[in-house]
């Protein structure tokens, strides 16, 4: 392979592709545990660039890895196979920003909170929210279809993806889909590609739909006896009509944790907790918010905290995002699986993980997306104790298997990676898995895109 991407460097202009032991150690991986170093590092900053460098691989045949921010919990961009790890994340201009078509055009480097101040700015909304967004791309994002809280009311990056340019394996540049919000011109490709996980082509453009800014946003964190306690009142809110835009649970030892990390002395004795979150035109969400408050306070509650007001709301919040960072803080190993399953499985699923707990003795932390049923269920697992890997595969093991016997998914917004592709045989039936060949086959003929992953 050596002489091959000396060929390559050759071909490609001066700087478009780096060797260096430094640059290459920081592309080996994401925030999943395995990593490996690839051989080189392109780092491009135009859809020139980019679509000279597969050409090459391609005729040398050589493995390209493309990789966003690195904020992936999967192993997504771990060149597995080495070769070139194609970094984005100088392709970071936001081309357009259209009041009037409410579209964003933007590449995909681009972080995701930077794009989404700089549309609030303009009293536009682009609604993806995933907990990593201060330091995730929107390549990325589009990548994995990501997620996040406020996709209970307003869907994942998929819903709003307009048109994208995409550059194939042989470095052919294809536009897709339109800037228009309705198009049924041949087949859906642009959104063909979200969630493809680099394994069909390389996103370099987006255009993405906006929405009006919300002008209002209220919300509620509770914490109640129990996770069941906590569960039922999230019901209760669906029961009484209420669509929020984000509706979050999380279990007792995500809270514990939390605890110990933050200090928050109302968080004691609880099992339990729920955040909710409206928004809309201020006197109607004022409204609503104390509706909702009546519906938790008839599961007993053992605190409500109300937040009126966006600085009010990312305070409560606040609390939320100390989550993952809390259970990294018990030393152990996080593995973070972000299955889903039908809605009103939620309170089985919680209930089925704390009978994991007792019988596999790992600890196990819940919390995330109760609104939409996609939890994040985090085995904690001590890695020095003799057979704690064979222990925690067993663990995943009749995790994954009972989700799929509810009718859920091994994976809600992360993507397969190389955490979940043991699972993947398991999860998608033959046939599924056959076309999923074929559409590979045909796209990346030589297997240069991502190789070593779940196609």
């Amino acid at each position: 392979m050596r002489a091959a991407l000396e060929r390559l460097q050759e071909e490609l202009e001066a700087g478009d592709l780096l060797l260096g032991e430094a640059v290459r150690r920081a592309c080996a991986g994401d925030k999943w545990y395995a990593s490996r170093m690839p051989e080189a590092v392109a780092r491009p900053r135009t859809t020139r660039a980019v679509s000279r460098i597969l050409e090459g691989a391609h005729r040398h045949r050589i493995p390209v890895t493309p990789r966003g921010g690195g904020h992936g919990y999967v192993g997504g961009c771990v060149p597995v196979a080495g070769g070139v790890v194609l970094d984005l994340s100088r392709m970071r201009r936001i081309v357009e920003i259209h009041e009037g078509d409410f579209v964003a055009v933007v590449q995909p480097g681009v972080v995701t909170d930077r794009l989404q101040a700089a549309v609030e700015a303009r009293g536009l909304f682009y609604p993806p929210d995933p907990a990593s967004r201060s330091d995730c791309t929107l390549g990325g994002n589009i990548a994995t279809n990501a997620g996040g809280p406020r996709c209970l009311k307003y869907g994942v990056t998929r819903d709003y993806v307009l048109g994208l340019e995409v550059a194939l394996a042989d470095g052919t540049v294809a536009r897709l889909g339109s800037r228009t919000h309705k198009n049924k011109t041949g087949f859906d490709l642009a959104r063909f590609f979200v969630g493809s996980e680099g394994l069909l082509g390389v996103i370099t453009e987006a255009t993405l739909k906006l929405l009006p800014r919300p002008p209002y946003r209220s919300a509620l964190s509770a914490g109640f006896p129990s996770t069941a306690s906590a569960v039922r009142a999230i019901q209760g809110v669906f029961r009484a009509g209420f669509l929020p835009c984000a509706l979050e649970v999380a279990d007792a030892f995500t809270l514990a944790a939390a605890r110990r990390r933050t200090g928050s002395v109302r968080l004691d004795g609880c099992g339990g907790h729920v955040i909710v979150e409206l928004d809309g035109q201020e006197r109607s969400v004022r409204a609503e918010l104390r509706a909702v408050e009546a519906v938790l306070a008839g599961h007993h509650p053992r605190f409500v905290e109300r937040a009126n007001g966006a600085l009010a709301c990312e305070g409560l919040w606040q609390l939320r995002r100390e989550f993952s960072y809390a259970l990294r803080d018990t030393g152990l190993t996080k593995l973070n699986e972000d299955i889903a399953v039908p809605r009103g499985r939620l309170e089985e699923l919680l209930g089925f993980t704390e009978r994991l707990q007792r019988r596999h003795g790992f600890p196990i932390a819940c919390f995330g997306h109760a609104g939409d049923g996609n939890i994040h269920v985090n085995v904690m697992v001590d890695r020095e104790q003799a057979g704690a890997d064979e222990r925690s595969r067993a663990v995943l093991d009749a995790l994954f298997s009972q989700v799929l016997a509810w009718g859920g998914v091994i994976t809600g917004e992360h993507g397969i990676g190389l955490a979940k592709k043991p699972w993947w045989e398991q999860a998608i039936p033959p046939e599924v898995r056959r076309l999923h060949a074929v559409v590979k086959k045909a796209l990346d003929p030589r297997g240069i895109l991502n190789p070593g992953k779940f196609v």
